[in-house]
C-alpha cells in the first residue's frame, strides 16, 4: 500500500533527474563558480537534523572563503524518502542524512541492527556502537553501495501514537501502521499483530489524516513538528527503538574535492554532528514538555512490566535478525553497549 505522489512533482524530480544524468561527468571549466553542495532531508529545520544542517552550512561558509556553497532542502522540498538514495548516485544532491532503517533496503542489511526492538536504553549506549569501531565499520560498508559514509547522528527513542493507547501487545491487534522501509520494522509490527505499511516520512501526516494508516511511530521532535497531535489523540511512551541518521555523500563527489576542501566538509561536519547530538535530548525533553501541555492529546507512561510484556514478545525479532544478517554483528553490536 503506497500513496501518490502529486503527478507536478513526480514529473518535476524525473526531470531533475534526467538533467542530473547528463550533467555527471561534465567536464569541468576554467574559472568554474564555487563547488554547489546541495544537502538535502526529509525533516523539519527545527528538528536534531534540521539544527546539525544549520550548523553544518554556517561552518562551511564561514571557514570555505567562498569555495563551497552549502544549499539546505529540508522537510523533502527536493528529494524524498522514496527518491532520494536514487538522486545522490544520479548527482541531483551532493549530501543526505537518511534515516538508519533506510541502509537495509538499499544493500546494507546490517544497518538495521539499529531497528532492532529494545536493544538500546539510552543515547549514551547508542553512542557507544556508532562512535567506535563497530560503527565506523558499518559506514565502511556503505561503499559497496556506491555511498560514503560521513558520521551518525541521533535523533532519539520512538514512541507509539495511535487513536488508542497502545500500552500491551493485544492493543496493536489489526492496526495499519506506518513504518519506514526496514525488514526489521517490518517484522516487529508483525508480531505485535499490526500491519506495516511503508510510506516515506513526508506522506505519513496525510496518510494519517485521509486513513490510509492508523498509527505510526515517532521520536516526540518529529511527533510535534510535524503536527500529529492533531490526528492521533494518544501517544504512548513506548521508548521502543532508536531512530537516528547517517550522513553519506557519493564517492564521485567525494573525489572531485580538493585535499583542503575534504578536509574542511570532514571538519565542519563532525563539529556540526555533535552540536546536533548535544541537541538531541534537549529537544526531545522540549517536545515532550510541550506535547504534555498539548489539549487534546493524552500521554501514557508504561510500567515497568508493560515495557518487559514487549520486550517478550518482541524477542523473535532480535533473534531473527541474528540468523539472517548474522550474530556475529548482533554480539559486537551488545558488547560495545556493554563496554561503559
Amino acid at each position: 500500500m503506497s500513496v501518490e505522489r502529486p503527478s507536478s512533482l513526480l514529473c518535476a524530480r524525473r526531470r531533475l533527474l534526467v538533467a542530473a544524468c547528463a550533467a555527471v561527468g561534465a567536464p569541468a571549466l576554467a574559472g568554474a563558480p564555487p563547488v554547489l553542495l546541495r544537502f538535502s532531508h526529509v525533516v523539519a529545520p527545527d528538528t536534531p537534523k534540521g539544527q546539525m544542517a544549520l550548523r553544518f552550512q554556517a561552518l562551511v561558509h564561514q571557514r570555505g572563503g567562498g569555495r563551497i556553497r552549502v544549499e539546505l532542502y529540508p522537510d523533502s522540498q527536493l528529494w524524498g524518502d522514496d527518491d532520494e538514495m536514487e538522486a545522490l548516485r544520479l548527482g541531483a544532491v551532493e549530501m543526505l542524512a537518511p534515516s538508519l532503517s533506510k541502509f537495509g533496503m538499499a544493500g546494507v542489511p546490517e544497518f538495521e541492527v539499529f531497528d532492532l526492538p529494545y536493544l538500546f536504553a539510552d543515547l549514551a549506549q547508542v553512542r557507544r556502537v556508532t562512535q567506535g569501531a563497530v560503527g565506523r565499520g558499518l559506514l565502511e560498508r556503505l561503499a559497496r553501495q556506491q555511498m560514503r559514509g560521513l558520521g551518525f547522528l541521533d535523533n532519539g527513542f520512538k514512541q507509539m501514537s495511535a487513536r488508542r493507547a497502545l500500552r500491551t501487545p493485544a492493543d496493536y491487534r489489526g492496526l495499519r501502521v506506518r513504518v519506514q522501509a526496514s525488514r526489521v520494522l517490518g517484522e516487529q509490527m508483525r508480531a505485535l499483530g499490526a500491519q506495516p505499511v511503508v510510506l516515506p516520512f513526508g506522506e505519513t501526516q496525510r496518510a494519517l489524516a485521509s486513513g490510509v494508516v492508523d498509527a505510526a511511530e515517532n521520536p516526540p521532535s518529529n511527533f510535534l513538528t510535524q503536527g500529529l497531535a492533531a490526528l492521533q489523540p494518544h501517544l504512548t511512551l513506548t521508548q521502543h527503538g532508536y531512530l537516528g541518521y547517517a550522513v553519506v555523500t557519493h564517492p564521485r563527489f567525494w573525489e572531485s574535492l580538493s585535499r583542503v576542501d575534504r578536509a574542511l566538509v570532514d571538519d565542519a561536519l563532525a563539529e556540526a554532528l555533535a552540536h546536533g547530538n548535544r541537541l538531541a535530548e534537549a529537544l526531545d525533553r522540549q517536545a515532550l514538555a510541550t506535547l504534555r501541555q498539548t489539549p487534546g492529546l493524552r500521554l501514557h507512561a508504561l510500567g515497568a512490566a508493560e515495557r518487559e510484556a514487549l520486550r517478550r514478545h518482541l524477542r523473535p525479532v532480535v533473534d531473527g535478525f541474528g540468523r539472517s544478517v548474522g550474530a556475529g554483528l548482533l554480539r559486537d553490536v551488545q558488547r560495545a553497549i556493554g563496554s561503559g
